[in-house]
Order: structure tokens, then sequence, then C-alpha cells
């Protein structure tokens, strides 16, 4: 169950991001309900994989790398996805680091 919840947070957190920054569209509910799914499957599955090849360049940058990371997935997500599009690298960075900060807010809603 509470897994469910904290994929619907995820999903509002997602329509929150789109309202604030014009560079993201969501088209609906649905459309960030699969979005979060995608997001939570790339960070789980891709991620690990790129900090292990990026590593380096993580430790030389002092973590800021991981910065860089959260935004290409954020990016990749809204290219494979029809409902859910991000217009551009700086827009997805932004995106990223709002959505981590309000889904963590949120997440705290239930902890």
């Amino acid at each position: 169950m509470t897994l469910i919840l904290v994929w619907l947070l995820n999903a509002v957190a997602l329509l929150i991001v789109a309202y604030l920054l014009p560079g993201i569209t969501v088209v609906g509910f649905g459309s960030a309900l699969i979005a979060a799914l995608v997001l939570g499957l790339l960070n789980m599955l891709v991620k690990p994989v790129l900090i292990l090849l990026t590593l380096p360049i993580t430790i030389v940058t002092l973590g800021l790398f991981l910065l860089v990371l959260n935004a290409l997935m954020f990016w990749l997500a809204g290219s494979i996805l029809r409902g859910f599009q991000v217009n551009g690298f700086w827009w997805a960075v932004g995106g990223a680091i709002l959505y981590s900060i309000i889904s963590a807010l949120l997440s705290r809603l239930i902890a």
C-alpha cells in the first residue's frame, strides 16, 4: 500500500513541477502516473549503471555530476513518453531538482 501511495505522490510532484516550470509539460494525471513509474524504473535500473560508469567524473566534481545524471534521467523519461515532455537540458536540470525536493516533501507526509 505504501508503494502505491509513494507512486501517487510522485505523480502529484510531477504535476506540480509541470505547473511551476513552463519547459516541462504533462498532459494529465494518467500521463503523470506513467511518467512517475518510468522515472522510478529508470532511477532503479539505469542510474546505478551510469553512476558506476561515471564514478571518476563524480569524484573529480565532488558529486556534482550526480545532478547531471538526475537531469539526464528526467530528460530521457521526457523523450520516451508521449504525455510527458521536457524541452531541453536546462529544463531537465531544474525539473529534476524541483521534482526531488517536492517528492521528498510529499514523502514526509506518509513517513
